[in-house]
């Protein structure tokens, strides 16, 4: 893809919780919630990528399940091809970050009202959409 980057996500679910992290100050979107995960490398398969994401950044092991959601969003003339994936941590839950300064778990009716980064918005639609069950 020219002009824009393949980026995965995990997405951690706890009964009817859901893990989101905030981008630390200082770092590109700042302030932001997001899922964790990372950039895909060239010739890197995506479900690698983010078990090497996810271990360096929040130090944990995770099985990759199935995809929730992939869009593009451009964002300053750059599109970001997002995947985020349903995750399970193999070795504990995450506690800390490299990346965010806050991860916290909330309740599916809570996520629409975090300040979402952009590229995360249409899985968190999906999220919120299956608070009561239906589709």
């Amino acid at each position: 893809m020219s002009n824009g980057i393949r980026v995965v996500a995990a997405v951690f679910v706890d009964g009817g919780r859901v893990l989101a992290c905030r981008r630390a100050a200082g770092r590109p979107g700042g302030g932001k919630w997001e899922f964790p995960g990372g950039k895909v490398e060239a010739g890197e398969d995506p479900k690698a990528a983010l078990r090497r994401e996810i271990r360096e950044e929040l130090g944990i092991a995770i099985d990759v399940g199935e995809l929730l959601d992939r869009s593009v969003t451009t964002i300053e003339n750059r599109r970001i091809d997002l995947s985020c994936y349903h995750v399970e941590e193999t070795d504990g839950a995450p506690i800390a970050s490299t990346d965010h300064d806050l991860l916290e778990w909330f309740a599916r009716s809570e996520l629409a009202a975090l300040d979402w980064a952009e590229p995360d918005l249409p899985a968190v639609r999906l999220l919120s959409a299956d608070v009561d069950g239906q589709d």
